[in-house]
């Protein structure tokens, strides 16, 4: 039976976006994490969520002007759609000399129940952004609005954001090391590797600190496979 958003997520909040890539590059997707997502704060807790999209295009000047703010199709407007935990993953064309939000649409993000933002361009107003407690990845501040360098055009489609592809509702998951996807096909089959590759390298790290040299431990030859699935199943 397929397992459900919460039991997913619940398990990915264990495993590292290391141990994530690791497995996603055995299934042949190389292109995973995103680039310029650094976390905005030290000691922001691993969060999962399924990915909702925003699009910025560079900045065209009858476009990208203040009055934008008010459209139909504006940041404000994405913000009032986005589902509680969700991940907001922005497409920003890794622009760093215009901060995309700033605290007051941050403030509204939190209050909506939203997990974190992930975008490959930066936020303004950092004091205030830290200050909401929505917890960010980005490329660092700027002082600039949006409009000074980017024009917001829509949410829900398929973006761009560090590098890699991102579709609406593929699973993300922000650590330490930065931002990754799981591609949503993938979700159910990746979760259960992970989670056996997770517990695999706690038992490589136990015999490390025993001494035991790496060669033939990580990875692992047949002695060494069969020590371990002897160790699990014990």
């Amino acid at each position: 039976m397929a397992q459900t958003d919460k039991e997913q997520f619940n398990l990915l909040k264990s495993i590292t976006t290391a141990t994530i890539t690791t497995v996603l590059l055995k299934k042949g997707l190389r292109n995973v994490w995103l680039r310029g997502t650094k976390p905005l704060k030290p000691g922001q807790p691993r969060i999962v969520g399924r990915a909702f999209t925003l699009r910025f295009v560079p900045a065209r000047e009858d476009l990208a002007t203040p009055a934008s703010w008010s459209s139909p199709i504006s940041t404000r407007s994405a913000i009032e759609a986005m589902p509680e935990g969700c991940i907001a993953v922005v497409d920003a064309m890794g622009v760093t000399d215009a901060g995309i939000f700033g605290d007051i649409l941050c403030a509204r993000m939190q209050k909506r129940g939203v997990a974190a933002l992930v975008t490959d361009g930066v936020v303004r107003d950092l004091a205030g952004v830290l200050g909401t407690g929505l917890p960010v990845w980005c490329d660092g501040a700027a002082a600039p609005p949006s409009v000074a360098g980017l024009t917001f055009v829509n949410w829900q489609e398929p973006i761009g954001c560090g590098g890699v592809a991102i579709f609406p509702d593929d699973v993300i998951v922000v650590d330490a090391d930065g931002a990754v996807v799981i591609p949503k096909a993938f979700a159910d089959d990746v979760i259960g590797l992970c989670v056996e590759q997770e517990k695999l390298e706690s038992w490589i790290m136990s015999e490390i600190e025993k001494g035991v040299p790496l060669p033939g431990l990580y990875p692992p030859n047949e002695e060494n496979k069969a020590r371990y699935q002897a160790w699990s199943a014990g």
